[in-house]
């Protein structure tokens, strides 16, 4: 073939065109890799995912975010800033003001100790004059101390003492000491007053909490309470079957209408004693629950109803033991349904109650068993989360949602009887006589050979 000038015109056009589609094609798929990303979480419970909850914390926040991170370029972990940055990207990319600046401490100690950071990859986050401090880089940490700088002002739980309470900061099963070190990370701020001796619950109280006083509490320390209670102040009180320890006139105030007996719950049915765990699985429509969908665990609840009036607006809360009952009788292993004094299911266990007063919107919340969120208790379902939920709506701070650790799906390996079985005769039995068996057959047919 013979290469004239027009051929070698003809060929480079089109090497030049090839040139330019090239350039243009690598421009292209350049350009489509910035402004569009990709990404699909392996994880078996999406754990490097950022979740619905904080999706929502993050909207809600309005106002830039300042995150100081003071980490060297390299540790013993690596690149501490990589991978700060990283796992700060997700966030980010929801929130655009979040912004991020990294501080060698080594070559701004000055900076670092007026910081107060005690170690590599500590990072101080601001937001509206406030700060918080993260050293551990997981959602829950990070979503939790966003959640205490959103808090308009400090929020105290005072916890009623001296009666044999079930304590805020008790390491006991029946205490709720597990459920007071979660509303300290929460941003609340909790500590105890005892009547006898106070003279009156502190103004700056935005919640009381009384939690099953053991012993009868005297006339003057209801009094106190009563007074609380009409001048506007917030109210979570934990009720178990048992006397009322002289709460009688809060009853009355508050328009209560507590039965006698113990819920009674045949799904939950245990393999010994009573069936005294009543399940909760739908709830009402209240800013409490929101998207709540969790079930709770209730042990030894009791019924609570409210007599309706203009003043109070009430709420039931929570149904329970839709097959139980209300059982009169001594519980025993041998319970059974008495149609005669026995009261069916399903049952109310808690009363939300809202009534304007000075000016403001005074809220109470009364659940029929304190025992769902004691310490023995606590990690049963959601027993957590709607306890978070209930002290922040009480505070005012319902926006506010709490954020709970996801745990890993596949650390938990739980096998039946069956299965334990199976594994034993399989693979101590079954397994070692097929090998042995096969083992003496082929010696057989090499000897017959």
């Amino acid at each position: 073939m013979q290469v004239t000038s027009k051929l070698r015109s003809q060929l480079l056009v089109q090497n030049g065109v090839f040139v330019v589609l090239l350039i243009a094609l690598v421009a292209l798929l350049a350009f489509l890799a910035q402004e569009y990303r990709a990404e699909r979480d392996l994880t078996q419970n999406a754990r490097n995912t950022v979740s619905q909850p904080a999706r929502e914390v993050l909207v809600k926040i309005s106002g830039p975010i300042k995150v100081t991170a003071f980490a060297t370029r390299q540790d013993v972990r690596g690149d501490a800033r990589k991978l700060i940055r990283d796992f700060l990207a997700p966030y980010q990319r929801l929130k655009p003001d979040l912004t991020v600046t990294f501080v060698d401490p080594r070559e701004e100690p000055k900076l670092a100790q007026a910081a107060g950071i005690r170690v590599n990859g500590e990072s101080v986050l601001e937001y509206n004059q406030r700060s918080e401090h993260l050293t551990d880089y997981n959602e829950q940490s990070f979503i939790n101390a966003l959640v205490r700088l959103a808090r308009s002002s400090e929020r105290l739980v005072m916890a009623l003492e001296g009666h044999g309470e079930r304590h805020l900061n008790g390491i006991a099963n029946h205490d709720l000491g597990e459920f007071g070190k979660q509303l300290a990370a929460k941003g609340f701020k909790t500590n105890s007053v005892n009547l006898a001796a106070a003279q009156e619950v502190p103004a700056n109280a935005s919640m009381l909490l009384i939690a099953n006083p053991q012993v009868d509490l005297q006339s003057a320390e209801v009094q106190k309470i009563t007074q609380y209670l009409q001048q506007g102040g917030n109210l979570l009180w934990l009720i178990d079957p048992e006397p009322l320890r002289g709460l009688q006139p809060v009853t009355e105030l508050l328009g209560l209408v507590l039965g006698p007996g113990t819920v009674v719950d045949p799904t939950l049915q245990p393999r010994n004693g009573p069936p005294v765990f009543a399940s909760a699985t739908r709830y009402a429509r209240h800013p409490i629950f929101g998207d709540f969908q969790l079930n709770t665990v209730f042990p030894y609840a009791r019924q609570i109803g409210v007599n309706e009036n203009s003043e109070w607006r009430a709420t039931r809360l929570i149904e329970v033991a839709p097959r139980g009952w209300v059982e009169m009788d001594k519980l025993d292993d041998k319970i059974t349904f008495d149609k005669a004094r026995d009261t069916p299911g399903p049952v109310n266990i808690a009363v939300a109650l809202e009534r304007s007063i000075n000016d403001r919107t005074q809220r109470v919340v009364v659940i029929g068993g304190g025992g769902f969120l004691a310490n023995a208790s606590l990690g049963l379902g959601g027993n957590l989360d709607l306890g978070i939920n209930l002290v922040n709506w009480l505070a005012g701070d319902e926006a506010l949602i709490a954020i709970q650790p996801r745990p890993s799906l596949d650390s938990n390996l739980e096998l039946g009887r069956g299965q334990q079985y199976l594994i034993l005769f399989g693979f101590l039995i079954f397994l070692p006589l097929a090998f042995a068996s096969t083992g003496v057959l082929i010696w057989w047919r090499r000897r017959r050979a």
